[in-house]
């Protein structure tokens, strides 16, 4: 996929420098993680305005991992997720500093194909976000807006990711219904299909169990994981035992002078049960936030 679009001046993208967060391949867990950060983020800054929601916030982040960022309301970790696939452009006022490369490709490079870069990275809300439209139509009109019109097409498309996230045999036999009739924790198994569909290779997931129940929550949980290896999972989450369970990486945010900010970012394992800055531990513990 061509995330530049066609010039014949576009400049060499320069390597990026080495962060303080760069770490090492996972210790212990699955084997499907590569030891090569995919996205580097370096002095990243956000502000709406006047107002910083990030500030010099630098990490990177791992293929085939998944990346669990935590911390209290409003310390810029929806934020953060927002600037890897260049939403922040459509907000009035946002401005954004610092670097951040995807793939070797600065993601703020004018040059940037963002649609291209909104299928390579897909995004999962809070709130499930099925369109008004059939279950089919639901994973057939993103195709269909990148160019994949023949039926056959389609129809392979549409039962692959929906058998990928479980709903297949749920839902194979109304999928001219409403989507909207589907119950909460299904709906969002369809919008992670419908992103799936596109192939990406990053899934950003912000609070994606929030809204459910706890037996819809169990089964959104066990699909993430089941996504490991396959594609870069970063999930903002504030259920510290889910981003126990299910990351290899975690990201501690806290608020400092009006801003967000990075804490902390380590091995999953290392943030939960030896922290090495003294916020983070009085965060997992519960004597903070």
């Amino acid at each position: 996929m061509r995330l530049f679009k066609k010039t014949a001046d576009t400049p060499a993208d320069k390597p990026i420098t080495q962060t303080a967060y760069t770490l090492g391949p996972l210790q212990s867990g699955p084997p499907c993680c590569v030891p090569e950060p995919l996205i580097r983020v370096e002095k990243l800054s956000l502000h709406y305005g006047a107002k910083p929601a990030l500030n010099e916030v630098s990490l990177d982040i791992y293929k085939g991992c998944i990346t669990a960022l935590i911390g209290p309301s409003g310390c810029g970790k929806t934020s953060f997720l927002s600037v890897l696939n260049r939403l922040t452009d459509m907000i009035p006022g946002c401005r954004v500093s610092g670097r951040v490369v995807y793939d070797n490709l600065d993601l703020h490079n004018p040059k940037l194909d963002v649609q291209a870069l909104r299928r390579d990275i897909g995004m999962i809300f809070q709130k499930p976000t099925p369109f008004p439209l059939s279950i089919r139509r639901n994973i057939e009109l993103p195709l269909r807006e990148h160019g994949i019109s023949k039926a056959a097409d389609l129809n392979d498309v549409l039962q692959r990711v929906l058998q990928d996230v479980g709903l297949w045999d749920e839902i194979k036999d109304r999928l001219e219904a409403p989507a909207q009739a589907l119950s909460g924790g299904q709906q969002q198994r369809l919008c992670i299909a419908r992103a799936l569909a596109l192939q990406p290779k990053v899934l950003l997931m912000d609070e994606p169990c929030s809204a459910l129940d706890p037996i819809s929550s169990g089964v959104v949980e066990d699909l993430i994981q089941r996504l490991r290896g396959q594609y870069t999972v970063i999930i903002v989450t504030h259920n510290l035992a889910q981003a126990r369970r299910i990351a290899n990486y975690a990201g501690f945010f806290w608020v400092r002078e009006r801003a967000g900010c990075l804490i902390e970012f380590g091995q999953c394992k290392q943030i939960f049960d030896n922290p090495a800055h003294e916020l983070t531990a009085a965060y997992v513990h519960g004597r903070r936030g």
